[in-house]
């Protein structure tokens, strides 16, 4: 691999670390091809990515990024997952491994901190960020509703009196 070539993997693991909400390390070995064909789909249909990185172009990206701490996680057979949002990624890739013990998750970086692969767990089991806006919505919206039933009860008995009235009448 020419210099060039090396510079441009590290400037963009380097636009990945900076942008990333999250970066879960996990070791690939005896994965087929067909395999991490199909994390990757899963991945991508959750709005993350999957990648398979080089450990010391890997560890020269990270340096002065959040995501320092994760440099001693760098070793092996090395990929990483990554998303804006920081439960897509680890949901994905727990999901996966569950399904295939050829993955394993060493540990990820989170706002600056370290996080060993059980807190990885724990992290994908939380809501994600659109579960949560829904959850919002619908808490706002739920006092509004009721608000409009109670508003509406009134003329709805005002009129059954009326009704009762102009039969009777």
């Amino acid at each position: 691999m020419l210099r060039a070539e090396k510079n441009e993997i590290v400037d963009d693991l380097r636009g990945i670390f900076n942008d990333a909400g999250v970066v879960v390390v996990t070791h690939y070995m005896g994965l087929t091809v067909a395999e991490l064909q199909q994390l990757r789909v899963q991945m991508r249909g959750e709005g993350a990515l999957f990648r398979v990185t080089k450990n010391r172009l890997a560890k020269l990206a990270i340096d002065g990024t959040p995501f320092a701490p994760i440099g001693g996680l760098l070793t092996g057979p090395t990929a990483i997952a990554y998303s804006p949002d920081p439960v897509a990624a680890p949901k994905v890739i727990s999901a996966f491994a569950k399904k295939n013990d050829k993955l394993k998750i060493v540990g990820a970086g989170y706002a600056g901190n370290l996080l060993d692969a059980d807190a990885v767990r724990a992290l994908a089991e939380l809501p994600s960020l659109d579960e949560l806006r829904a959850k919002l919505l619908s808490l706002i919206n739920t006092p509004a509703t009721r608000i409009a039933g109670v508003l509406q009860a009134p003329a709805g008995q005002l009129a059954r009196v009326l009704k009762a009235k102009a039969d009777l009448g």
